[in-house]
């Protein structure tokens, strides 16, 4: 039943709270942390690990290669605030037995709004166990009026290149000088390649201009179709 339904949150503090379904809100996650950490041992199935998130300023935890890939988009998501890796336990009837579930993130949006993921690779999803699970949680996190999302095997080529632009996420490797120069040196649509031309001429390093022309697109502040192969050729947009 919804009403005997509780979101168990674990704060920065080490506090844990209880709250009921029908009263929870963005208020009681707005400092949450990790509801469990992840296990290492030999032979594991999983490849865990911590990414470092642009969003955050701070490590972000991931349970397998597919989370990993579905918490670089994430990051990468302009419309995201912060991100929570296993935010919060719910617990409650099922109407057959009492079913626990930790998702495995929690998007706070620049809207206001919450969105929970969970990952799972597309072959599983129709396991029972597993429709049975992630049907529960989808009824319980429209409740409270959250999104809630399955995210499975992401597009491998926009996968493929956000994960490289990531390696540019860094905001404090480059001098905001330098951002405001490219920005203005990159003014129209042209090709990725001239861009970088462009940015080199105001920088005098092309190397660096590379990498600056990069960022920006890491930031959004410059825009490219990253569904196809990202080259020299590829249109970038300012934005």
């Amino acid at each position: 039943m919804i009403a005997e339904t509780v979101i168990r949150v674990r704060r920065q503090s080490g506090e844990e709270m209880a709250v009921p379904l029908s009263e929870v809100g963005a208020r009681h996650l707005i400092d949450a942390r990790p509801w469990r950490t992840f296990r290492w041992y030999r032979g594991q199935r999983h490849l865990p690990g911590t990414y470092w998130s642009a969003r955050m300023e701070a490590p972000v935890g991931y349970e397998s290669r597919l989370e990993l890939a579905n918490l670089i988009l994430m990051d990468f998501d302009s419309d995201v605030l912060s991100i929570v890796s296993q935010p919060f336990l719910v617990e409650g009837w099922d109407g057959k037995r009492i079913r626990r579930h930790v998702p495995d993130y929690l998007l706070r949006l620049r809207d206001g709004g919450i969105r929970v993921i969970d990952v799972k690779p597309t072959h599983r999803l129709d396991v029972p166990k597993v429709r049975d699970s992630l049907g529960w949680t989808r009824r319980l996190m429209a409740v409270p009026g959250w999104e809630y999302e399955i995210c499975s095997e992401p597009d491998p080529t926009l996968s493929t290149n956000v994960r490289f632009l990531s390696g540019f996420r860094w905001s404090d490797r480059f001098e905001e000088a330098e951002v405001e120069s490219a920005r203005t040196a990159v003014n129209a649509p042209t090709t990725f390649a001239s861009a970088v031309g462009q940015v080199s001429l105001a920088l005098n390093n092309r190397a660096r201009a590379r990498a600056v022309v990069l960022h920006l697109l890491w930031r959004r502040l410059l825009a490219s179709d990253l569904t196809r192969t990202l080259d020299n050729d590829s249109e970038v947009i300012p934005v």
